[in-house]
Parts: C-alpha cells; structure tokens; sequence
C-alpha cells in the first residue's frame, strides 16, 4: 500500500517531465540577447526586426527540416539593455534554463565576446555579428561571425581613397575605446605609412565621452588632409557636430561605421554630408540564394515593409546568422550540439547576403567589401565597381 501511496505522488512528476521533453522536441528554441534599450538599442532592434522576418518566413514554411521532421522555430530572446554583465547573466539563464538548442550574439564586439565565451563553456554554437579579430582570437570552438574581417574595411578605403586622391597625405585618428572601435583606430594607424600616409594625430577617447573638444582642438592644430572617427552611431553624431562647432573639416572625412545607418544620416541631417565610411554589406548588392528570402532585392523590399526605411549590414547579418543556423541544423539533419557544430565549420553557402564560408578562427571570409559616402544625403557606394552608384567627392568640392 505504501508503495501504491508513492507510486501515486511519482506519476505526475514523470509525466511532467515526459511532457517537458516532449514539448522541447516538438520546436527548434534558439536563444536571441538584444539590446532593445541602452547606448546600443538602435542595433538591437534592427537585430530583432531580421530576426523576425526569418522566422515569420520559415514557419509559414513549416519550420525547420529536422531529420524526417519539419519544426517551427521559436526565438527566445531578452533585453540586455546595452549592459555587458547582464548579457553575460542572461546568456546563461537562455542555456540552463530557457534549454535553447543554440544561440546568437548580441551586435557589438565586446558584447558579444562576452555572450560567446559564456556559450564555449557549455559547447553551444553560437553566430555573431562580429568582426573583430579579438573577439575570434580566444581559440573558441563555437563561435562564428557572419561578418568578414574588418581590417578589410581599411584595406579597401586606403586603397580607393588614394587612387582618387593622391595628394592625401596626412590622417588624423580618433577612436572610441571599445574592442571594434579600438581595432578600427589601431588598424588605419598601422597600416598608414605603408600607403604613404603620414599619421599626424592619433587619440583613443574613453565610452560615454560627452565632449571631444579637447582632442578635436588637437586633431585641427595637426592639419590632416583625411580625418577618421570610429565609434558607435550616437558618438559619431556628437564628434561630427562638435567639429562643426569648432570649424573643423578635411577633404576626408570618415566615420566608420556612421553612414551606414539612417540613423547616422537623420541625425545629422546637411553635416552628415560628404562623409565617408565602409561596410559589409549594402543593398545595392545582386546576391541570390537558397534561403527563406532568396535575393538582396527580396530581402530589402521585406525590410522596408518592416521598417520604413533601407536595411543596412545590422539587417543583413543578423538574418544571415540565423540561415547558416538553419542550413547547418538541416544538414545535420538534428540539433545535436557537435553535429550543428560541425556542420558550420565546413559551409560555404551562397545566400541574400553574399557568400558565407568560416574560416578556421570563425569569421566569415575576405571578400570585396563597399565604400559608401553620403551624397545628396543618401549613402551611396562608390566601391566595389560593380556596385558603384557614385564617385568620391572630396569635401568642399
């Protein structure tokens, strides 16, 4: 009887957690932290926008091939609210207790560095938006980034900008102290001279500087014939209005990675003018693919019905993280960890966004990546030729 008694208080436990696994069987959960508010919620919610569409799009399909079965995807997602710690927090909570099947980083080097070396630790795989040698450098198994190195942002503006300029001469950096930034600012400083370019300024200013007057005084007294500023999006909205303010100008002016997003160009309305940056990725683009969008051209028109605006890389990417997670679970036919693994360190597929091949560190090969200015108070792309809307008009001309 008493054994009855006990056998009677287990049965529901058990069927609970039959029920349990059962449920997480019946869905692919891939684990999503964003930054919906703080210094970096513009990214973020160009994050969520991609993410939704694709997932709109491949269950209106059925979901996921998964072996002999079609799941649906649910994305698990939770605002980190532009805090480093609490991404770290929550992409523990998404792992041992949400149970997703496998993650993506949240926008932003060293966000997501930290939200990849929380997913190494329980051998989840993970795609980033990311770009960033030291992000991809720690010997990580999981990690993988969408985003072609960014050395070859400056390879290819130093390149371009002396072939239509050759009296450029001297640069002056700028560069916010953060891990993409920092890269963006120490790259163009190394690479300089070997391209004739003298160095004449060269400053790294601390996150969440609010006054750049002082290194911008500096920067004017070292007469550059190319000023470049790395930072996010508002940064760069302030150090442009701040060298307005202080009568500050130069035939070049980039601000990596600024013109790329509307919100740079809104901000600043007639001062974003002229400037220049690069990108991974530009709508002007003719890519087609085996994915849920299938072209460029669809996948824009998709995120202007969302957003009322052009997509731009943040877009892109962040959907692309999402089809190589798709085509990699597909081809292992299942969402066994070492299997999706193992299934992203070999692809190279062809998609919306271009070609996407991971390298052995995780980041997505070199290919030719566009330079952009705004003209008319658009972006436009002067390179590569192929893509070319435009050329390089220096300042003032």
């Amino acid at each position: 009887m008493n054994l009855n008694k006990h056998l009677a208080w287990l049965l529901p436990l058990v069927w609970l957690a039959c029920a349990g696994g059962a449920g997480a069987a019946d869905e692919v959960r891939i684990g999503a932290p964003l930054a919906l508010t703080g210094s970096l919620a513009d990214a973020g919610k160009k994050q969520q926008a991609a993410f939704a569409l694709w997932q709109e799009r491949v269950n209106a399909q059925g979901g996921i091939q998964v072996g002999a079965r079609k799941l649906p995807v649910k994305l698990v997602s939770y605002d980190y609210q532009s805090d480093e710690r609490r991404a770290q927090q929550l992409a523990e909570k998404l792992i041992t207790q949400d149970k997703v099947d496998l993650m993506t980083a949240p926008f932003g080097s060293g966000h997501a560095k930290v939200v990849a070396g929380v997913a190494e630790r329980y051998g989840m795989p993970i795609v980033a938006v990311s770009s960033s040698e030291p992000v991809h450098n720690q010997g990580y198994r999981n990690l993988f980034g969408t985003l072609a190195p960014s050395v070859g942002l400056v390879d290819a503006m130093i390149g371009h900008f002396k072939q239509h300029l050759p009296a450029l001469k001297r640069v002056a950096i700028l560069g916010r102290d953060d891990v993409f930034p920092r890269i963006m600012a120490t790259t163009l400083e190394k690479q300089a001279p070997a391209a004739g370019l003298e160095v004449v300024y060269s400053a790294l200013y601390p996150v969440g500087s609010m006054d750049h007057s002082a290194a911008l005084t500096s920067l004017k007294a070292a007469r550059p014939d190319w000023i470049y500023v790395t930072g996010y999006t508002q940064d760069l909205i302030l150090v442009r209005k701040q060298m307005a303010d202080l009568g500050i100008g130069a035939p070049v002016v980039t601000m990596i990675t600024g013109p790329a997003y509307r919100e740079f160009v809104d901000g600043l309305g007639p001062l974003a003018e002229g400037v220049t940056s690069a990108t991974w990725w530009h709508w002007s683009q003719n890519n087609s693919g085996d994915d849920v969008f299938g072209s460029t051209a669809a996948f824009t028109e998709a995120i202007r019905a969302r957003t009322g605006g052009d997509p731009d890389y943040v877009h892109a990417s962040s959907a692309a993280a999402l089809i190589v997670l798709q085509k990699a679970i597909e081809a292992a036919g299942s969402t066994d960890r070492d299997a999706v693994r193992a299934q992203l360190a070999k692809m190279d597929v062809q998609t919306f966004y271009g070609r996407i091949k991971f390298r052995a560190d995780g980041m997505n090969d070199n290919r030719e990546l566009p330079i952009i200015q705004v003209q008319s108070g658009k972006p436009v792309v002067l390179y590569p030729a192929a893509m070319a809307q435009g050329r390089l008009q220096a300042i003032g001309q």
